[in-house]
């Protein structure tokens, strides 16, 4: 009997990262109440316009937004299983951030990113820099959310190691006998 191929999911290796590429990140997140409440309390984020429905009602928007910190965070979390899963070595940092449009309780986020750039490193080799420009949009294709992100990514000479990891992970161990 052969061996049966087993695919694991995972992001993109550096390597594979073209330049200029959209992907399209799917599925979308609705954003609920909960969400929104449960992110800004856990944040210790205070903002009455996240968390007061009465005074949000008195300001510009007539409603509680959704804490910017959470479209950020799930804007990103929408990328990572095509992108960055297990592929990544680490943020680096961001070099834009901007929300045009406010997101609302009930709004679906949509996320798209493009690689704007990529290089080797040139002090860790098997490692590059990656630069991805994430945006996000709600249902009716508003763009709520814009970062710019540069991360440090594995190329694909890292799966042999990955391979060799997992394959550590799954072997069976044999029980103690006591003896």
């Amino acid at each position: 009997m052969s061996e049966q191929k087993v695919i694991e999911q995972r992001g993109l290796w550096l390597d594979e990262m073209e330049v200029g590429a959209i992907y399209k990140h799917a599925p979308g997140r609705t954003i609920t109440e909960a969400d929104n409440t449960w992110f800004t309390a856990v944040t210790m984020n205070t903002q009455a316009l996240h968390l007061d429905a009465a005074f949000a009602a008195t300001e510009p928007f007539g409603q509680r937004l959704v804490n910017s910190m959470f479209t950020l965070s799930t804007l990103i979390g929408l990328s990572v299983t095509q992108l960055t899963q297990g592929t990544i070595v680490g943020n680096l940092g961001f070099s834009e951030v901007s929300f045009p449009a406010p997101l609302f309780h009930g709004d679906t986020l949509y996320a798209e990113t493009t690689i704007l750039d990529k290089r080797n490193s040139k002090s860790r080799p098997g490692q590059g820099i990656v630069t991805l420009e994430h945006r996000g949009y709600n249902q009716d294709g508003t763009l709520v959310a814009k970062a710019v992100r540069q991360t440090m990514m594995f190329d694909s000479s890292h799966a042999d190691e990955a391979v060799a990891h997992a394959a550590q992970q799954t072997e069976p161990t044999q029980p103690e006998t006591g003896k």
